[in-house]
């Protein structure tokens, strides 16, 4: 690689003898190869300007064939000896795989039929110094890939396809939700207390304010806080932060939409999350039936809702509706082998039974509903059921797309469950929720009955874009440092 790198360099000091800068400051483009290419007809015979990236190069004496690549795509480069000049000539012979160059000439057919640009001149605009990977794709380069991700990129068109969806997927997501009167905000991304999810965060310092902040974990609490100040409906597209493991489904940072809106319940939103997925859906692919990882998916409304405590005793014949207290709960766990912390309670023992036996088998689109109040601090209690709360979860190829419920507006409730939170914290469990005060002194205030809703983005993408991990859908994902040498 070094030897390489310094031939290039060579050719750089060679550039600039006889008066060619390497490193160019503007090329004016009339055209991208795409461009060319499908509207080749009215475009035969006419000057255009294209630049792009040599990606392949073949030298035949008076004549060079070369393909440069711009965003769109790639086109063919016609180099004749007798249109350029043969000084030139030389030094474009001299170009390299990787270097970026301005192409003006004539859109022409070659014999072979393949659509290409006559040279009449040609710039040099960005020298490479490192020889691009011949071949990159593989899962014994997947480690490199979302390192340099610019690599990836450059030699691998699918994954910028990938990345193009994503942002389609935003802009409908975003545009749905604007047709609906919700209005986008911003929120902090430093908090003063991490609040919104059971999850552990990432500490910072301000210096300044001699102050300990987070960054957030959630976007939840600051937006209802807007619906105390008189907004009806909110979201918000950002980045949450959490200081836990990676997986193919989790990522260090990651980007959530978070969306609240007064005077609705849960089953409000319910409707909302399955009409927005599948208006997604059809927009991007113009179909709501999708295959994601060889598994056919349909995304049309309804989903299916299925109750938690229903869900598990299919699978596993226990009744939790007729096991009712924490001692026999956990007999229940012993009895399937299931794990559990000490001084586990009954709903925290529903959700490790959905989460090991249930959560996997949900490949439709399917609501779960009925979460035990222990795990949902934050969530209304369901009206006759008190230990359950009026929420829900979207799954989708056995993973939570989504989670829902209708916001717990009583304060005096909200206190008593942060405060309960805060015991959990003193054991040891550093993702129980902190006790947020200017949270609770808000719901004093008044927070008129809401319905709120997050979805993960990056989840999604992977849904609609067939990856299947959440590094293939993030640009540059998490990844543990390496030396250079160690890389290449």
């Amino acid at each position: 690689m070094e030897d390489l790198r310094q031939i290039r360099l060579e050719k750089i000091e060679n550039l600039r003898k006889f008066g060619i800068e390497p490193y160019a400051d503007q090329y004016a483009r009339t055209h991208m190869a795409q461009e060319i290419i499908e509207g080749f007809d009215p475009l035969e015979g006419q000057p255009v300007r294209v630049a792009g990236r040599i990606m392949s190069k073949r030298d035949q004496g008076k004549v060079i064939f070369m393909h440069i690549q711009d965003f769109s795509g790639q086109i063919q480069i016609y180099v004749k000896n007798d249109d350029i000049g043969g000084e030139w000539f030389s030094y474009v012979s001299a170009f390299d795989i990787g270097d970026i160059i301005g192409v003006e000439g004539t859109v022409f057919r070659t014999r072979r039929g393949e659509i290409s640009v006559h040279s009449q001149a040609i710039n040099m605009l960005s020298k490479s110094l490192r020889p691009l990977p011949e071949k990159f794709h593989g899962l014994t380069n997947v480690d490199l890939r979302y390192r340099r991700r610019y690599l990836d990129l450059i030699v691998n068109p699918e994954v910028k396809e990938v990345f193009v969806t994503r942002s389609k997927i935003i802009k409908a997501m975003r545009e749905f939700l604007e047709e609906r009167g919700f209005l986008e905000v911003e929120t902090p991304t430093l908090h003063a207390i991490a609040g919104g999810a059971a999850a552990r965060p990432f500490i910072t310092h301000h210096n300044t304010l001699d102050l300990e902040l987070y960054l957030r974990i959630a976007l939840e609490l600051p937006l209802k806080r807007l619906i105390v100040g008189g907004f009806d409906k909110v979201f918000e597209i950002g980045r949450n932060f959490r200081n836990e493991g990676i997986s193919i489904k989790h990522n260090p940072e990651f980007t959530m939409m978070e969306l609240y809106q007064a005077y609705a319940n849960y089953e409000d939103i319910m409707r909302l999350t399955e009409e927005m997925i599948a208006a997604i859906v059809q927009k991007v692919h113009g179909t709501l039936e999708l295959k994601y990882q060889g598994q056919a998916l349909c995304f049309a409304a309804p989903w299916k809702r299925v109750h938690m405590l229903d869900a598990i005793a299919e699978r596993t014949g226990v009744d939790f509706r007729r096991i009712l207290t924490d001692e026999e709960a956990i007999q229940a766990a012993k009895d399937k082998g299931v794990r559990f912390k000490e001084g586990a309670t009954r709903g925290q023992l529903i959700n490790e039974f959905f989460e090991i036996f249930v959560e996997p088998q949900l490949i439709q689109p399917t609501f779960v509903i009925g979460y035990p109040v222990e795990i949902s601090p934050l969530a209304k209690r369901s009206a006759g059921q008190p230990e359950f709360t009026d929420r829900f979860e979207a799954y989708i190829y056995g993973r939570e797309l989504a989670n829902a419920f209708s916001e717990l507006n009583d304060p005096i409730d909200q206190r008593q469950r942060f405060e309960k939170q805060m015991a959990e914290r003193a054991k040891g469990d550093e993702e129980a929720h902190m006790l947020d005060e200017d949270f609770v002194t808000a719901l004093e205030y008044g927070l008129p009955p809401t319905g709120g809703l997050g979805v993960g983005v990056d989840r999604l993408v992977m849904l609609l874009t067939d990856a299947p991990s959440i590094r293939d859908v993030i640009l540059f994902p998490t990844m543990r440092p390496r030396e250079e040498d160690e890389e290449e």
